[in-house]
Parts: structure tokens; sequence; C-alpha cells
């Protein structure tokens, strides 16, 4: 199975960033998994939708090959940030390369709650926003104080979070496997 990342932070030493990359370290036997940028990636325009730049094109296209999409969101002023929503907008219009593609959501902050309020809104963007990408229920990945559970080298080295996560990856490949 081939999934995508979408990162909701372009930073370069994002935490978001590393927990992406963990999972595609750890479960590199399990699935493929392709981290999207969203550095360059131009803003959402109407006037331009029909005849979008070749960012916007092969970014589509990659999430259009993939089997099923991780989303990976900090935490922005108590919602998800902007790079975030602007790809969702591209992804939203003219052909929906999302659509009933099987997803997840996971978010790390430095905060105790771990991205829970970006979570829910974008659980919320998701459903209104007619991509039709349905969520694996009940799988929450919320890792908070997440400065503190990566070391130097971006390595996760929180053992209970790695235990959680090789349970809800479980959960998740079953749950691609069912719209396969």
């Amino acid at each position: 199975m081939k999934v995508v990342a979408i990162v909701g932070s372009i930073r370069k030493e994002s935490l978001n960033l590393k927990l992406a990359q963990h999972v595609q370290k750890r479960y590199a036997d399990k699935f493929e998994l392709e981290i999207l940028s969203l550095r360059g990636l131009p803003m959402y325009d109407q006037d331009i939708e029909l005849d979008a730049p070749q960012e916007v094109i092969d970014f589509k296209e990659q999430v259009k090959a993939a089997d099923a999409v991780l989303w990976i969101t900090p935490e922005y002023n108590s919602t998800i940030p902007g790079v975030l929503g602007n790809a969702i907008d591209w992804m939203s219009r003219v052909d929906r390369v999302v659509n009933g593609k099987p997803s997840m959501i996971m978010g790390a902050s430095m905060g105790a709650m771990g991205s829970v309020k970006a979570q829910m809104h974008l659980r919320d963007i998701l459903f209104a926003s007619g991509l039709n990408s349905p969520l694996l229920p009940m799988n929450e990945v919320y890792v908070g104080a997440a400065h503190t559970k990566f070391d130097d080298e971006g390595n996760l080295t929180d053992q209970a979070t790695v235990e959680f996560l090789d349970t809800v990856i479980e959960n998740f490949q079953k749950w691609m496997k069912a719209f396969a």
C-alpha cells in the first residue's frame, strides 16, 4: 500500500515532520509512506484552479496515486495551520483527489494536549469540505510534550508513544485494506 503524509508544518525542525519520519522508517515494511512538502504550494486561487501551477498539479498527482492519506498537523492558534488549509483547498476543488481515500489524523505539539483542537477542526473540515475521505475512527494520536519525546537526531524515544503508535498503525493498515 502507498500512503502520503500531509504534514501541516513547513518548519525544518517540525515535531510533526519528525513524527512523519518516524512512521516512515518504523513501518516501512508495512506500507510505503511518501511525505509531501507544502512549502512550494502556492496559495489557492479560484481564478487559476482550472489551469493550476505545476506545483499544484504535481502535489495532486502524488495524492491521487496514493491508497491512503496520513494527515499530521500541529496546532496554531487552536486550529490547523494555514498551509494545511491551503492544501485542503487545492485538493477539494476540480478533481478532488482525496475522494474515497481512507485517512488517519495524528499530531504533535509542545503542549500537553498534543494538537487536539487542531485535529478536531481538521475532522470537521475533512467531513464538511466534500473531500469524502473516510477517517479511521477511535484511534486518535495526540503526542503532547513532543519536544521531550524526540532525541537530537529526530528519533522518537518515548517507549509508550512508540508502542501506542504500533497499535494504531496496525489498525490503520486494516482500515486501508478494507478500502482496497
